[in-house]
């Protein structure tokens, strides 16, 4: 025992391997121009069973688990310093104290939620369902719509309030709508039923109440927007007058609603799905209040439950893990921990995750592999044959506005004002909540602050903003696979090369490409040019469309636009990347392990993407993912480039058949 007695100890032998790239991984007795994922994976796809705490597995997850055991060890021994000299060392092992304390949870049961349900119980009007339902949000209780601040698409020098449908508690609208999913939406229901049991209501008041809670989400599934139709940036930017909230959305009361929030004076909002909010705003006129409350205690139980006594927590592990997703356990607690602070508090354990993890070689060695790229892109965008001078030199201005950010921000956010206490993990949860929702509310009308990062350092991701004409690669993906310092060239290009080309072609992708240099939401493009990557795109959507994932379910060409180009832009920028680094250093030209800079380059790229999925979380990121299955990443943008074949024909048993190849940048 340590501590207090209740924080179970993080074994030493639990530190997972490096994912790193290896020959090993490979299957030999594929052939690679029939299976090049196979034979790039085969092995470890074999030898990798998912484990039975997850619902995939793969690089990222491989990654994912290596930071998240740094990260434990260093919660752990902030929790058991008791002589923490710094505050964030005290928030952190504090709140890690309160996920880890489970005999307090067992002792307080449903006492954590109180406050939340005694506001939703004094609900006697429309208008005190709002008041109610601001007070949830912003203690981070999602429903009846989602609402966030970012930079406004048609004046990114500012922060602008965005209203965005949502008040789902299954993934998406087709687990309500689509035949495919009703066995799930069977087993919603009876956890629904459940949960208000354990809650303390007797069977006959639970079926009312799962009643009321299922006609309500149905309901705002039927007008919500498809997944893919989510992507229309244009179609997502609504400006609505402050004026009109009153006369368009009254029984929402959103200018009470933003007064309670303190949203200072602005002139307008977004509203991301006009015809879906309009529907909520109809349905609180029509549905009966006590429906109503229902929805809200299901929405505020829910929310609490993975933080609550176990017999709650393990009932939505049952449904929304196992049912959902086909985890058959759950992660280990101190697991589970690294999750809701990273979550909750991120940029303070990423601090000190960067304290311990993030050196400048590495750093360095990125910026000099993006501005490899960036030569690239810059060159293949001068010569792009099918656009036109005109739609080029704008493209041109915006690229050269682009700039990238590694590692860590410039400026940790600074959480001193959040309450952290070592009994008390719902209230901690809450409070970080309240904290990043002030956040975002106070800042509406202000200038926006290029410094601030949408990912905690030690995120296994990356991404491009729009409307800040940027990438950003956070410390804990500059790690193997992605990117090994023991590695050659080859092996880097082909990994975290092909992720930084993927993110910088993502600013000319099919949404990002109506992003101006100043990262405003704006048509710059002539109509002619606007055609002809038009009938490119059309191309991707038509060939991942035919792509088959299970019998009878295919990857969503339209859903997946955007990814897939980028993809497949990775691929080709940052294979000429390498090429170039090859010549400035011809002595970097050598076989390695039986193969040459080319093949590994592609090798590296596939095995990035190696994975094994179970077949509940296929269907669900089919259906909500704009990323295709990582099959597909691991092979189509590789067999779409214009060198694969000759890369490989000779390791091949049958004859390279190149044919067409989709050509976007």
């Amino acid at each position: 025992m340590v501590d207090n007695g209740f924080i179970e100890k993080i074994n030493d032998d639990e530190s997972p391997e490096e994912a790193k790239f290896s020959i090993h991984n490979m299957d030999r007795n594929a052939d690679p121009l029939v299976d090049f994922y196979r034979y790039a994976n085969g092995k470890w796809m074999d030898t990798h069973p998912i484990p039975p705490d997850k619902s995939s597995w793969g690089g990222f997850m491989e990654l994912r688990d290596r930071n998240i055991y740094i990260l434990g060890k260093i919660l752990e021994a902030c929790a058991l310093d008791s002589g923490k000299s710094r505050k964030i060392e005290r928030m952190v092992g504090d709140f890690y104290t309160s996920v880890m304390n489970r005999k307090i949870l067992e002792t307080k049961k449903f006492k954590p939620l109180e406050p939340l349900m005694e506001r939703i119980d004094q609900v006697r009007s429309g208008e005190d369902i709002v008041s109610v339902m601001q007070y949830l949000h912003s203690n981070g209780v999602p429903g009846f719509f989602s609402i966030f601040s970012m930079p406004d698409e048609k004046n990114s020098s500012i922060y602008a309030l965005y209203i965005y449908q949502g008040g789902l508690s299954l993934p998406n609208r087709d687990y309500y709508l689509l035949d495919s999913f009703k066995p799930i939406l069977s087993d919603y229901g009876k956890h629904l039923k459940n949960m208000f049991v354990l809650y303390g209501n007797s069977p006959e008041e639970a079926d009312k109440k799962v009643a009321s809670v299922m006609k309500i989400e149905t309901e705002i599934a039927k007008v919500s927007r498809p997944q893919a139709d989510l992507r229309d940036s244009e179609k997502n930017y609504n400006r609505i007058p402050i004026s009109k909230l009153a006369e368009d959305y009254g029984e929402l009361r959103i200018n009470k609603y933003m007064e309670i929030s303190q949203v200072p004076q602005t002139e307008y909002i977004i509203i991301g799905q006009p015809e879906v909010i309009g529907s909520v705003n109809k349905m609180l006129e029509e549905f009966p209040l006590e429906e109503w409350k229902a929805y809200l205690q299901w929405n505020a139980l829910n929310f609490a439950a993975p933080y609550l006594h176990e017999e709650v927590e393990n009932e939505h592990f049952d449904f929304f893990n196992k049912k959902l997703l086909g985890q058959e356990v759950p992660e280990k607690r101190w697991k589970k921990a690294v999750s809701i602070i990273d979550r909750g508090i991120g940029e303070a354990l990423g601090e000190l995750y960067v304290e311990k993890e993030f050196g400048k070689d590495a750093q360095e060695r990125m910026e000099t592999m993006v501005n490899d790229i960036r030569s690239v892109f810059e060159e293949k965008l001068k010569n792009l044959p099918w656009m036109s001078d005109i739609t080029k030199e704008k493209a041109m201005e915006k690229f050269k506005k682009f700039r990238a950010k590694i590692g860590f921000p410039s400026k940790f956010l600074d959480y001193s004002t959040v309450e952290i206490r070592k009994d008390d993990l719902l209230g901690n949860i809450m409070r970080s909540e309240n904290f990043e929702f002030k956040r975002e509310a106070k800042r509406v009308n202000e200038n926006v602050d290029r410094e601030l990062w949408l990912m905690t350092p030690p995120t296994v991701n990356a991404y491009f903003s729009p409307t800040e004409n940027e990438i950003v690669f956070p410390a804990g993906i500059l790690q193997p696979p992605f990117f090994d310092v023991s590695m050659d060239y080859a092996v880097n290009y082909g990994g975290i090369g092909g992720v930084i080309s993927h993110e910088i072609t993502h600013g000319f992708d099919d949404q990002g490409r109506r992003y101006d240099h100043e990262g405003n939401l704006k048509d710059w493009w002539i109509p002619e040019d606007e055609k002809k990557f038009t009938e490119r795109a059309d191309q991707v959507v038509d060939l991942y469309n035919s792509l088959e994932v299970l019998p009878g379910l295919h990857v969503n060409g339209k859903l997946t636009l955007g990814e897939n180009i980028a993809d497949l832009g990775g691929v080709s920028i940052a294979f000429e990347a390498l090429q170039r680094r090859l010549r400035k250093n011809p002595e970097l030209r050598r076989d390695i392990d039986g193969f040459n800079p080319e093949q590994r380059f592609f090798l590296s790229w596939a095995q990035i993407w190696r994975g094994n999925n179970r077949e509940q979380e296929i269907r669900r990121r089919i259906s909500i993912d704009p990323h295709s299955p990582n099959a597909f990443r691991g092979f189509v943008p590789v067999r779409n480039h214009e060198k694969f074949e000759e890369s490989f024909e000779k390791l091949s048993k049958v004859k390279a058949t190149p044919g067409n190849k989709i050509f976007i940048w």
